[in-house]
């Protein structure tokens, strides 16, 4: 039987300091409402002592305690209900506009390399700078999530993405691809993303990895659908339109999401941007680290498998899509699975060191890969495992944040960190891949010891909470 020493567990530390600070709070209620601002005529600030009877005291102790109480405690995560999963509900949505929009992106790999006639590595770029800045936002819009402007940052986050989506379709050069694409759409996805998975960690605790893992699907999801219109359209009514139709899809999607989706938690107004006391922690900071080798190496995959199909395999541009679609379809099983496992009997942290490795290991098998038959295979067990790793980690994350009131702002400093691995992973793969002709086997070496370094780390991270015990949900 495992122990369970889950977030319900270290509850304990949260009650302990928000009774300190309620405690602190009384005190200065009393000094000011007692002071010698009163009638007795004693100095402003100093505290009258035999102002403070029995009576006095016990409703100066109420008053503080009720208002404290009324704002800064909504309660314990309801773990469910209507309103609880009617937020995943919204939560996947945008999920699905930001990330499943990203993993899509293969299929515009393609596609840019023939169009502009540009090497994958420039292309990857477009991509890369989208995940860049999905990511490093996220520190902004995180904090703009505890301080309660989580609707303002939505709205201007959707106002980008779709600002970018349809100047990508008018865009007719590499230089504007990338900044429609991939600064805007990325700088719109960012202000969307963090802030309303943050939001959502807020309504769960035993079944957070469960409910953040059906918000993740949305990348499945999202990257289903994308390509697929992609597919059927482009031929139809060229690049121009097709990228419309994904822009007015967006637009539908965003304004029911928006409608849908509420925040729970009490704004917090004080607070510095980044908490670097944050980094004091053993397991956040190992944690953090191990995200950034695990998010250098896990999207080499996505980008190129469609590439790799047709460059390697001389499969169609139709048939590479496919590759594409297996990888995104069967990641929600990879998200489901892995977090109905989390929760019910293992826990986020035991659950997300087999999958990352499961990722790894993946990879270098890659490299045997010579049918189409073989890169079925792969793509989708590597899909799942991908998945599960992409699936696990907001819920590993949030399992590292006792205080609900700092969710948003200790998970946008993590991603705020793996940025840059997202960055720069995919095109350092697309460089290995030109330095040896076309041939893919360094990327695969690379992108695989890089997803083995993160697994490492998190072996490492959850040895730091719980010590050699092996026996233990966490």
């Amino acid at each position: 039987m495992l122990t369970d020493i889950g977030p319900e567990k270290e509850s304990n530390e949260s009650q302990w300091n928000s009774s300190i600070s309620i405690l602190h709070e009384t005190v200065e209620n009393a000094t000011r409402d007692l002071s010698g601002e009163k009638e007795n005529g004693t100095k402003p600030g100093v505290l009258d002592v035999e102002a403070l009877s029995a009576d006095g005291l016990q409703k100066i102790l109420s008053r503080s305690l009720s208002r404290a109480s009324c704002t800064d405690d909504p309660g314990p995560p309801p773990d469910g209900g209507l309103h609880a999963w009617t937020q995943v509900f919204a939560t996947h949505l945008v999920i699905f506009l930001t990330w499943g929009y990203i993993n899509s992106f293969g299929v515009f790999q393609n596609y840019y390399v023939t169009a502009l006639n540009r090497p994958p590595s420039d292309v990857s770029w477009v991509g890369s700078v989208q995940v860049f800045f999905l990511f490093f936002v996220g520190t902004f819009s995180g904090r703009a999530l505890d301080a309660g402007w989580f609707r303002t940052t939505f709205v201007a986050g959707a106002v980008l993405q779709l600002v970018g989506t349809f100047m990508t379709s008018l865009s007719t050069s590499y230089w504007q691809l990338f900044l429609a694409q991939g600064v805007c759409t990325g700088i719109g996805n960012g202000l969307q993303f963090c802030p309303s998975v943050s939001l959502v960690s807020t309504y769960f605790s035993k079944k957070r990895a469960l409910a953040l893992s059906i918000v993740a699907s949305g990348t499945s999801t999202g990257g289903l659908v994308f390509p697929a219109i992609v597919e059927s359209l482009l031929p139809k009514i060229g690049f121009q339109w097709t990228i419309r139709v994904l822009g007015f899809l967006m637009l539908g999607i965003q304004l029911l999401a928006f409608s849908l989706i509420r925040t729970r938690i009490p704004p917090r107004t004080t607070g510095p941007l980044v908490e670097w006391s944050a980094f004091k922690s053993p397991p956040y900071a190992l944690f953090s680290i191990a995200m950034f080798f695990e998010f250098m190496g896990l999207y080499f995959g996505f980008y190129y498998v469609s590439s790799f199909s047709t460059d390697i395999l001389h499969a169609s541009y139709t048939d590479s899509i496919h590759y594409l679609l297996m990888i995104n379809g069967i990641g929600i099983a990879g998200r489901l699975i892995p977090a109905y496992l989390a929760d019910r009997y293992f826990g986020p942290t035991n659950c997300v060191i087999p999958v990352a490795l499961g990722a790894g290991i993946l990879v270098y098998c890659w490299a045997f890969v010579d049918s189409q038959a073989g890169l079925t295979a792969f793509a989708l067990i590597y899909g799942f495992f991908a998945a599960g790793v992409q699936g696990l980690f907001p819920s590993t994350l949030a399992s590292l944040t006792v205080d609900l009131r700092k969710a948003g702002v200790r998970m946008g400093m993590v991603l705020s960190i793996v940025a840059v691995p997202s960055l720069a992973g995919a095109p350092i793969a697309g460089a290995l891949i030109e330095r040896r002709g076309g041939s893919y086997l360094f990327a695969q070496m690379f992108a695989a010891s890089i997803l083995i370094c993160g697994v490492l780390t998190l072996v490492a991270t959850r040895i730091s909470r719980t010590g050699l015990r092996l026996l233990v949900k966490v």
